[in-house]
């Protein structure tokens, strides 16, 4: 799977690391305000199109957060 397009102005959006079992590897979901799935990417490689999501700009404090993140604790993006 790769990123979807986002047609509208996000107000925030929540991210979770989800881990992955034996050959499936470590995921990000970025998910939109009503926890709709809008970016979902592998923890260990680096999200494309990340002006989609308005966070350009941001890619090293976005891969310095999934870095830190824990498995499976939805919290709210913020960059």
């Amino acid at each position: 799977m790769g990123n979807f397009i986002i047609i509208k102005k996000m107000d925030f959006m929540y991210i979770i690391k989800v881990k992955g079992k034996a050959k499936i590897p470590d995921y990000i979901q970025i998910r939109d305000e009503n926890f709709v799935l809008v970016a979902y990417f592998r923890a260990d490689r680096p999200m494309k199109n990340v002006e989609k999501f308005g966070l350009d700009g941001k890619e090293e404090a976005l891969e310095a957060l999934i870095k830190e993140l824990p498995f499976g604790k939805l919290q709210k993006l913020e960059l």
